[in-house]
């Protein structure tokens, strides 16, 4: 736990808690605000097999990114998150819009 706390910056193990309950709930929340955008959509795994997949896997995506500075804030851990959310989009090439 030592070295997460020293590698993440972290003071104490419930902060370590949270943070994995933030990372936790999104995931479960991502997934699941996909779905009835896919069915929106008109796409189902039964009719439309790998490319249902080639879809929804992407949307998890974007919406996990989106709405993990959220789900930060709500563990109390926002700084945390806005930090790695920056880190992550300058890595996907968007540095111009997360410099500071």
């Amino acid at each position: 736990m030592d070295k997460l706390k020293e590698r993440w910056g972290l003071t104490s193990n419930w902060q370590i808690l949270a943070i994995i309950l933030a990372f936790s709930v999104n995931g479960s929340f991502a997934a699941w605000v996909a779905k009835p955008i896919t069915e929106f959509i008109g796409i189902s795994a039964e009719v439309h097999g790998w490319i249902f997949w080639m879809i929804r896997i992407p949307l998890i995506f974007v919406v996990y990114q989106i709405t993990l500075p959220l789900s930060g804030w709500i563990f109390g851990q926002f700084k945390f998150f806005w930090n790695m959310e920056k880190k992550m989009l300058m890595r996907m090439g968007l540095k111009r819009f997360f410099e500071s």
